[in-house]
């Protein structure tokens, strides 16, 4: 695997895999990675020729008073478990190299309405951020497929709304999310969790599998689930921002015909923030 941090250096590199007639796939992280992280690597291995993982701590997808500066970066080890999954070049550039005008003067890219509610209405800004890096690392990498995993559900649909609609010729492929034993959804936020918190994280994805079941037994007061979602993660310690239910298709209130659910929510825990997701067919 090859260690590149220019922009110079990763063309080059790109230029002679084109030329070999090779696809390419780019995951797209910012580091402390974890097993879902791998797998991701590993699904898109398997439909590309070569694999293209970055490794950007991006100022941008942090809100005001948010843990940019306490982040984990863990680039050596990142590299070692890179390695293992045989990722072909791991692309870890510093600011000015994706933000060369500068964070205030950069372009900004937006996705209206899908990032304006559930996360978006608890942290206004940093979903502007997610789709700025990564148009950003498309342009600059150039990728066939890109991957993204469905932890972050909101996240996902964000970036194929942004593919859609610019016309990118970008495949999405998304992972799906993995556990730890308990269900606790791997994040590279986890390690925030005190000993005695790590016990109660876990109920977030029990709620969550209960609403699922119970919207797959044929329940519809979907207004109801959510309450009682809350008061139970309250009950629990955590202090929810929202459980929602929601279209898969584009998070919009469903109705009581919709047969393709998710089921998401994001709580405070400690000083971590955890989300989860859910999806249902019914």
């Amino acid at each position: 695997m090859e260690y590149i941090e220019t922009k110079a250096e990763l063309k080059a590199v790109l230029n002679d895999w084109r030329l070999q007639g090779d696809h390419i796939a780019l995951v797209p992280t910012m580091g402390n990675l974890h097993a879902g992280h791998l797998s991701l690597c590993r699904q898109a291995s398997e439909v590309a020729d070569r694999v293209v993982a970055t490794i950007f701590v991006n100022p941008t997808q942090f809100g005001a008073g948010e843990d940019f500066e306490e982040y984990p970066r863990t680039l050596e080890r990142d590299s070692r478990r890179l390695k293992k999954v045989r990722a072909d070049v791991l692309f870890a550039p510093d600011v000015d190299a994706i933000y060369p005008f500068g964070l205030d003067n950069a372009t900004r890219v937006s996705v209206p309405v899908l990032t304006e509610n559930l996360c978006g209405a608890f942290r206004p800004g940093p979903f502007d951020g997610v789709t700025g890096v990564v148009a950003r690392l498309f342009a600059i990498v150039h990728p066939d497929v890109a991957g993204s995993g469905q932890k972050d559900f909101p996240h996902q649909l964000v970036i194929r709304r942004m593919v859609d609609d610019l016309s990118l010729p970008i495949a999405i492929i998304t992972a799906p999310t993995v556990r730890e034993d308990d269900g606790l959804a791997m994040s590279s936020r986890n390690s925030y969790l005190t000993e005695a918190e790590r016990l109660v994280a876990p109920e977030l994805y029990r709620v969550l599998r209960s609403i699922g079941a119970d919207l797959q037994n044929g329940k519809r007061d979907f207004a109801e689930l959510e309450n009682w979602a809350d008061a139970t993660l309250r009950q629990a310690g955590l202090e929810p921002e929202y459980v929602a239910v929601r279209r898969a298709l584009d998070l919009s209130e469903p109705d009581r015909d919709c047969d393709e659910l998710v089921v998401l929510a994001a709580a405070r825990l400690g000083k971590t923030r955890l989300i989860d997701n859910v999806v249902v067919t019914v």
